[in-house]
């Protein structure tokens, strides 16, 4: 009879995993163990250093490229310098009150408007200010507005409505400007302010700049320079209604100097306030053009003004203080690791590998922010031929758009480098047509009063724009589309047609798109309605 031998070894002695356990507790098994693992950190370390090294060299090759250029890419150089009070449009109380945070939460600027009709009318009929939807300039709607400052003034303002379009006749908007400048009287003290201070040659805002991510920097005075542009537009038409032409020329006059204190500041931002701001300011002018409103001496006061603008120069130091800007985020990113406040939740959302990448890796991320930046701009406008290009900048929209097309993240991460530019890079091609709006709007200006000027010496329009230099034009504005001169014809009721072919480069002959400056259809139009 067999019996079971005592000494055979059982299942788990003869298994292999109990046999590399024993080998792994070994003296020989731990020491290859930390061979091992000297290699991998080794290798580690050896891949780190070379990501580091390549990412270093890399950037060091394109700062070096860009600052060959003119760029200047450290952001905190392109700071505005202190000025003194005394020559700082920016020094006021009523300046100063906008950055008192208590006051940041109204967007109607209520908090720093005291006791302000126009922010109440405003606030409760929200369609005052309702976009022009046929693509035509038209009068503002005075009778709407004076309707809104008798019920304010009545106690009987309904808020959050839509109020119906008042008549935009002459006698209509005359018999309805009284009541509306007497509405606008809650703001004479401020706006007298702002005049006394309007000659000061500077302007720099008491914005905080001292913060390490200059995303983080709070920006208040935009919203309140655009409520003061849209407060003096109210004014000044209502004061031509009534003949008030000298009191609306110098509205217009400080509405385009507010406009003009934020030239200079190193934020994309700024420029589209700015340009919103011009375009306030293009009403009255245009509405005193319509009714012959202004005399020789203030349109040609108002034409020399509208001449020293070129948003299309002004294009190039805005773009390069906004990649400056986005540099300098990557910059903050690579010295704290801190990537939250990128995203609207302020959470990392998956960033943190910032934090764990070679540091090589954000300085690849700054070659491709640039690379990615350059690519959009790449021959979208000429500014010493003052001309934007919208097939360009279209193409280069579909450049950009084939760069962020790879969805594997291992190839946007490891390979690419494009995570931070995918949520940095603005929208830039917005701007050029921002920019191109507002310059065509001041050449249809700067043309609309030589041709006024003409009409008073001659009694009537001139045939073609050419027979306006030199004598009421010191030169004759081109299309910063085409760059050829803008399309002009007269009409049968004796005014004109002038206009530019618009963002889709293509004269449909006068005729607008569905706005005033439609992007997809139809031309970039300055006409009066008909005499009655």
């Amino acid at each position: 009879m067999n019996t079971p031998n005592s000494d055979r070894p059982t299942m788990w002695q003869r298994s292999p995993t109990r046999r590399f356990l024993n080998w792994s507790f070994s003296w020989n098994g731990a020491h290859y163990f930390l061979i091992t693992v000297a290699v991998i950190i080794t290798v580690i370390a050896a891949y780190y250093a070379e990501e580091n090294l390549r990412g270093r060299r890399a950037w060091a090759r394109c700062r070096e490229q860009l600052e060959a250029d003119g760029a200047t890419l450290d952001w905190k150089a392109l700071i505005p310098k202190p000025v003194p009070d005394d020559q700082n449009f920016a020094a006021t109380p009523f300046i100063a009150s906008w950055f008192v945070p208590s006051n940041h939460a109204s967007t109607t600027g209520l908090n720093y408007w005291k006791n302000d009709n126009y922010g109440r009318a405003i606030a409760a009929v929200y369609s005052l200010e309702a976009p022009q939807k046929d693509g035509y300039r038209h009068f503002m709607d005075l009778v709407t507005w004076g309707a809104a400052f008798d019920a304010i003034r009545a106690g009987k303002l309904a808020p959050n409505r839509s109020a119906e379009s008042g008549p935009l006749d002459r006698e209509s908007r005359v018999k309805a400007a009284p009541a509306v400048l007497e509405g606008l009287e809650t703001n004479a003290a401020v706006l007298a302010e702002l005049r006394a201070v309007s000659q000061r040659p500077y302007a720099r805002y008491p914005v905080n700049y001292d913060v390490p991510e200059p995303f983080a920097i709070l920006l208040p005075h935009l919203n309140g320079v655009r409520n003061i542009c849209r407060r003096l537009q109210l004014e000044a038409c209502a004061e031509l209604a009534v003949g008030q032409s000298e009191e609306a020329l110098q509205d217009v006059k400080l509405s385009l100097r507010v406009a003009d204190s934020l030239k200079g500041e190193p934020f994309l931002i700024s420029y589209l306030v700015r340009v919103a701001c011009l375009h306030h300011a293009m009403q009255p002018i245009w509405e005193g053009l319509a009714e012959h409103a202004w005399s020789d001496a203030q349109l040609r006061e108002t034409e020399t003004r509208l001449q020293q603008y070129d948003f299309v120069a002004d294009l190039k130091p805005t773009f390069d203080a906004e990649r400056s800007c986005g540099i300098g985020i990557i910059d903050y990113i690579k010295h704290t690791g801190k990537v939250g406040e990128l995203t609207d939740s302020g959470r990392d959302e998956g960033l943190g590998i910032a934090r764990l990448a070679p540091s090589g890796w954000l300085d690849q991320e700054q070659v491709s922010y640039c690379r990615l930046f350059d690519l959009q701009m790449a021959g979208a406008f000429d500014t010493a031929a003052r001309r934007v290009f919208p097939r360009q900048l279209t193409s280069n929209e579909r450049a950009l758009g084939r760069a962020f097309h790879d969805r594997n993240p291992f190839v946007v991460i490891l390979v690419q480098h494009r995570v931070l530019s995918a949520m940095l890079l603005p929208a830039l091609g917005r701007v050029v047509v921002k920019g191109a709006t507002a310059q065509v709007a001041t050449d249809q200006a700067v043309l609309g009063c030589a041709l006024e000027r003409y009409r008073l010496a001659n009694g009537r329009f001139p045939e073609t724009l050419g027979a306006l230099a030199p004598q009421f034009t010191s030169q004759l504005p081109h299309d910063v589309i085409t760059g050829e001169p803008y399309k002009y014809r007269l009409t049968k009721d004796g005014r004109f047609v002038l206009y530019s072919v618009g963002w889709n480069e293509k004269d449909d002959g006068g005729v607008p798109g569905k706005t005033l400056f439609d992007e997809k259809e139809g031309d970039w139009v300055w006409q009066y309605p008909a005499e009655h």
